[in-house]
C-alpha cells in the first residue's frame, strides 16, 4: 500500500521538528503552518485528523514558554474540531473550551484581527451548541458583537456582512414566548438592514446577495398585521439577490433564492390592492421557479433540497387545481 500525500507531509513535519538546527519556536511555528495547510482545502477526514494531530503536537511543545503560539495551536485545534463533518456536540464543546482558553492570551499578545477572528468562530460554535442546550444564544450574539468592534464595514466588509448575517440568524433561532415572537423576528430584520446600509452590490456582490436572500426569508415569515406588505418587501429582497445570483455562476445559491421567492408567491395575491381575486398568475410563476430549482438541486445531488421542492410542487399543483375548480 502506497503512502498518501497526507502521510508524506506528516512524516516531513515530524522530520522537520527533529532537525537540531531549528529552534523550538521555529519548530512550533512550522507545525502550526503545516497544520493550517491541511485545513485550507481538506480533501478528506484524514487531512482533518492530520491537521488536528499537528496542532496538538505544537501545543504540547509550547509548554509555558510560548504562550501566543500555544494559543494559536489551541485556536487551530478548535477550528479543526469545528469543521469535522457532522461534528457531534462533544467535539463542539471541546472547540468552545479551546477558544475560551485561547482568547485571554490572544487578547494579551495577538493583533486585534486575530482576536476578532477567534471571537467570530467562538460565536459560531456557541450557536451550533444551542440546539443541544449546551450554550446560550445570547453568548453567541455577544461574541459576534465583540468581533464587530474590529471587523468594521469600512475595513473588513466581508467579515462585517457575515457577522451581521450570523447575528440575524441567531435572533431567529432564539426561543421566546409566542407573544414576543415578533420581537426576535424584528431584531433579525433590523440586523440584515443594518448590514445592507454598508454592503452594496457593486463592491461586495456575494455578501450583498447573501444578506438580501436572508432578509427576504426573515420578512417572509415575519409575524405582522401587514403580511402582504412584508411579502412584497421579501420579493423585492429576493429580486435584489437575483441581480447577483444566476444559474450559470452560482447555481445552488440561485436555486435557493428562486425557491424562496416561489414560497412567497404561493401566498401573495396577484393584485395586493384586491387580495380577494386570488393569485393564479403568482401560482404559475411559483411553479416555474420550483421546477427550475428542482432541476438544479437534482443535477447537483442536493437530494434533500430536491425532495423539499418536489413536495412544494405537489402542494402547488393541488392549489392550482383547487383554484381552477372554483
Amino acid at each position: 500500500m502506497t503512502s498518501s500525500i497526507t502521510d508524506s507531509a506528516v512524516k516531513a513535519a515530524m522530520a522537520a521538528i527533529s532537525d537540531e538546527s531549528a529552534t523550538a519556536e521555529e519548530k512550533i511555528q512550522m507545525l502550526i503552518e503545516m497544520a493550517q495547510g491541511f485545513l485550507k482545502k481538506p480533501k478528506n477526514s484524514q487531512d482533518l485528523r492530520s491537521g488536528l494531530g499537528l496542532f496538538y503536537r505544537a501545543y504540547q511543545m509550547c509548554g509555558e514558554d510560548y504562550p501566543l503560539l500555544k494559543a494559536r495551536a489551541k485556536v487551530g485545534m478548535a477550528g479543526t474540531l469545528q469543521i469535522i463533518p457532522d461534528s457531534n456536540p462533544q467535539l463542539l464543546v471541546q472547540a468552545k473550551d479551546s477558544y475560551e482558553e485561547a482568547l485571554p492570551i490572544l487578547q494579551q499578545f495577538a493583533t486585534p484581527e486575530e482576536v476578532a477572528e477567534a471571537q467570530m468562530n467562538l460565536g459560531l460554535v456557541l450557536q451550533s451548541l444551542v440546539p443541544y442546550n449546551l450554550a446560550r444564544i445570547t453568548d453567541s450574539i455577544q461574541a459576534y458583537h465583540e468581533a464587530l468592534r474590529v471587523f468594521t464595514w469600512q475595513e473588513y466588509p466581508q467579515e462585517y456582512a457575515i457577522l451581521y448575517n450570523n447575528i440575524a440568524i441567531a435572533y431567529l433561532s432564539m426561543p421566546m414566548a409566542s407573544e414576543r415572537e415578533y420581537l426576535r423576528q424584528g431584531l433579525a430584520v433590523q440586523s440584515f438592514e443594518v448590514a445592507l446600509e454598508h454592503i452594496n452590490i457593486i463592491d461586495h456582490p456575494r455578501e450583498y446577495a447573501m444578506l438580501q436572500n436572508n432578509l427576504g426569508n426573515a420578512l417572509q415569515y415575519l409575524i405582522s398585521s401587514h403580511p402582504i406588505d412584508n411579502n412584497l418587501r421579501a420579493v423585492a429582497a429576493y429580486d435584489e439577490a437575483l441581480k447577483v445570483r444566476n444559474s450559470r455562476d452560482t447555481p445552488l445559491e440561485y436555486a435557493n433564492t428562486i425557491s424562496n421567492k416561489a414560497n412567497v408567491l404561493f401566498n401573495l395575491p396577484d393584485n395586493p390592492e384586491k387580495p380577494e381575486l386570488g393569485n393564479p398568475k403568482n401560482l404559475l410563476q411559483a411553479k416555474f421557479y420550483y421546477q427550475e430549482a428542482w432541476q438544479i438541486f437534482t443535477a447537483h445531488q442536493e437530494i434533500e433540497k430536491a425532495e423539499i421542492v418536489a413536495q412544494a410542487i405537489q402542494d402547488l399543483e393541488a392549489e392550482i387545481l383547487a383554484v381552477s375548480l372554483n
